[in-house]
């Protein structure tokens, strides 16, 4: 039995945020191109469902933590545009006080324990995570995502061993888009279906369609019920895809424009505008308003972070330490 249902309002609140999502990785991807933002930037354009599906089956309390590509995550959890924004083009109103940019989307307010730029640094943080929220003995939940290469980590092991041992409360989800940077899965691995590294922790685990928001939740749900129930983790595959390259310096030339027309037909998104056009929750009318409502969103977020202020020089040491009289710290 699911602990979050799916209804109108599960639909309604998927296409306004997967469009927002959408189209605030469209205008990055932008304003990369104008060097307004700079540094490494990675989009999440065509995999929205893998974090709306997962936040819809989430309850008030539960945290979220991943890798470098992770604009999308801070969106749905209810991050304001104008603060991811302002921490890309690194300015002081950003939500890392433009000390971390594209890579380092982080809110305490959230629940959002950040993106990490070390491939796979995120997963033994994710199980930490969830063993704080045992020891608490809160009703907690920690969702952990990785990347397809990630999984090839040896702290995959190590954090894969100690949350089946200890029953944390965490849930490992793989966003298997194909491709690690450039590098396909099939050139990485024996085995294609990655979920299965699970069995041989014991661990519950299953693939998942990635593009369908409705399967995600539901996947989502049953694992989050698993653990907060006091069961341990599950290992998710959410097999999704990309639209554009790895990040904004990848041209994408290792694959077929066929095989990704193939994907872009199986768009999260449309698939939700359908439903919501067919059971007739909204009408066309509300489609427009909710699309020029994200475009008005994504406009201010860049005015924001255009006119914000730069970080001051003596700002530096700032957030290094919690102590800020640490005797090794020097200015």
């Amino acid at each position: 039995m699911s602990a979050v249902e799916i209804n109108k309002d599960t639909y309604l609140k998927w296409f306004e945020s997967m469009l927002l999502m959408r189209k605030f990785e469209e205008k990055t991807g932008q304003l990369y191109g104008q060097q307004k933002i700079r540094g490494f930037c990675h989009l999440y354009i065509g995999q929205e469902a893998v974090v709306a599906g997962a936040v819809s089956a989430m309850q008030k309390g539960d945290s979220m933590i991943t890798s470098y590509r992770d604009h999308a995550h801070g969106l749905a959890l209810g991050m304001s545009a104008n603060s991811i924004m302002a921490e890309m083009y690194g300015k002081v109103t950003g939500c890392s006080k433009g000390k971390g940019g594209s890579m380092h989307i982080f809110s305490k307010e959230h629940d959002f324990y950040g993106g990490h730029g070390i491939v796979g640094g995120q997963m033994p943080l994710g199980a930490g995570i969830a063993f704080a929220e045992k020891y608490k003995g809160t009703n907690n939940v920690n969702i952990c995502y990785m990347g397809d290469g990630a999984v090839r980590q040896g702290a995959l092991n190590e954090s894969f061993n100690m949350a089946m041992l200890w029953k944390l409360p965490v849930v490992f989800v793989c966003e298997n888009n194909g491709y690690a940077m450039g590098t396909s899965v099939e050139r990485t691995t024996n085995m294609m279906d990655i979920y299965k590294i699970g069995l041989g922790f014991d661990m519950p685990c299953a693939p998942v369609d990635g593009m369908d928001p409705v399967a995600v939740h539901n996947a989502m749900d049953e694992a989050i019920q698993r653990a907060r129930a006091g069961e341990g983790p599950t290992f998710l595959e959410m097999r999704t895809y990309r639209y554009r390259g790895h990040s904004m310096s990848d041209p994408a030339k290792y694959r077929t424009k066929e095989e990704l027309e193939e994907y872009k037909a199986k768009d999260p998104i449309e698939q939700v505008r359908e439903v919501i056009l067919k059971e007739k929750y909204a009408d066309e009318a509300w489609i427009t308003e909710i699309e020029e409502k994200v475009k008005s969103i994504v406009d201010e977020s860049v005015k924001f972070a255009e006119e914000s202020p730069w970080p001051q020089p003596e700002e530096l040491f700032d957030d290094i330490y919690v102590d800020t009289n640490y005797p090794f710290q020097q200015v």
